[in-house]
């Protein structure tokens, strides 16, 4: 990978702050796979960054399901929302750990793009249709949608991050392979094999401190907003998650404690509130305690450790077992949930397969790039082809082309 180290040292010193040894710093950036000036103004994480915020597959999270669908309701998160939310806790976390803010961010921004419409149920469903065909994984996507679909510079596919933000999504969950991965057996997916090729990504060994801090980052967003959304929904009530969850009990006593005969809605708020302090809290006691342990002094210090330095504390991670046991059995699985993962199976599996058996159904530019093929006996480039132009379908345009196609009834 290429850098121009006295242009982003410039544009360092422009934006300097105080960062720990074990940071990620813009002028030691090991930098782009494609050659570019850096700016005058901003360090290359501040611009990978901004590119994310600029990109279509950023702008369409905004209608893509996090757990209730559009139709149900303007409040809810979308996956624009939790992402945002994922981007300013990490920004909390790198702060106080004195980690680069702009990075971790850049992650925790990114780390989402790749998913397909209706969430999980849309990439479970995808999966299945790919199962033979090369695979489908959302984590994948998003690096192929950083990679090679964002199509919108002269010189190159994809945004052209820096080999840290790369790295960052590809491992924000821990290693890859080695012994300390998850997936040691599994062959590595179709993106990350590619990219592997122009830029090695060290992928058995952990991420970056901020790699890290945006992956506790989206445990802490998504365990506490799905808690207010199942709320609001009324699919469970306040007595409920007290009854079966401490750490949710406890912080609704504290808050009882501290002000007189709140309404509910306040309570609530409050609560949540101050449950993502907690584990906020907990992980930065955590961290701070590994961090002393360790005591690295390059982040390369932090790549060869053989644990996660960013982490909850075990009474913490025992507490969260708990409540994501609760809100799997009386959210995910509630009925009104399990109804749209059917609707979701439908749309997407009737895409695919229409889109598989018969190309002139696709828009004019995907059927091209299908026609442009060779040496695809096995359809696996089609395929890829196919599953990508549906995993960057909004819900809305789903259901749109879903009921385009199959609504005997719709005016053509």
């Amino acid at each position: 990978m290429t850098t121009n180290a006295a242009e982003s040292n410039m544009a360092y010193n422009y934006c300097a702050v105080p960062l720990a040894h074990y940071a990620c710093r813009p002028d030691q950036s090991r930098g782009r796979i494609h050659d570019e000036a850096e700016s005058r103004h901003r360090t290359c994480f501040q611009r990978d960054r901004d590119r994310v915020i600029h990109c279509s597959a950023f702008r369409r999270l905004k209608d893509k399901t996090q757990v209730f669908v559009y139709y149900e309701g303007e409040d809810y998160r979308t996956r624009l929302s939790h992402t945002i939310e994922v981007a300013q806790i990490a920004r909390t976390l790198s702060r106080a750990l004195l980690v680069n803010e702009d990075l971790a961010e850049a992650i925790a921004l990114a780390h989402d793009l790749g998913h397909t419409p209706f969430a999980h149920a849309g990439e479970e469903t995808l999966k299945k249709c790919m199962k033979d065909l090369g695979g489908f994984e959302h984590n994948d996507q998003s690096l192929r949608v950083l990679t090679t679909l964002e199509d919108k510079y002269p010189s190159w596919r994809g945004l052209n991050l820096t080999w840290e933000t790369l790295e960052g999504v590809v491992k924000h969950n821990g290693p890859l392979i080695g012994a300390n991965a998850r997936r040691q057996t599994v062959p590595l997916p179709t993106s990350l094999r590619e990219l592997q090729q122009q830029a090695e990504l060290e992928i058995e060994g952990f991420a970056s401190v901020e790699a890290q801090v945006a992956a506790l980052a989206d445990d802490i967003a998504y365990n506490n907003h799905d808690v207010e959304d199942g709320l609001k929904s009324e699919i469970f009530s306040l007595d409920d998650i007290c009854r079966a969850v401490p750490l949710f009990r406890e912080r609704v006593e504290c808050v009882r404690a501290k002000y007189d005969d709140l309404p509910e809605k306040i309570l609530i708020s409050e609560s949540i509130r101050d449950m993502m302090g907690v584990m906020v809290d907990d992980v930065l006691a955590e961290s701070l305690k590994n961090l002393a342990d360790l005591k690295p002094q390059h982040v390369d210090d932090v790549r060869a450790h053989s644990a996660a330095i960013v982490r909850f504390s075990d009474g913490m991670f025992t507490e969260l077992k708990i409540l994501r046991a609760f809100l799997m059995e009386n959210m995910y699985r509630h009925y009104t949930v399990q109804r749209i993962w059917v609707k979701a199976e439908k749309i997407i599996g009737d895409l695919f397969s229409v889109f598989m058996a018969d190309n002139l159904l696709l828009p004019t530019e995907v059927q091209n790039e299908i026609k442009a093929l060779k040496n695809d006996d096995n359809n696996f480039r089609k395929a890829r082809i196919i599953a990508d132009h549906i995993a960057c379908m909004t819900d809305r345009s789903a259901a749109a082309e879903h009921e385009a196609i199959f609504n005997v009834y719709k005016r053509l």
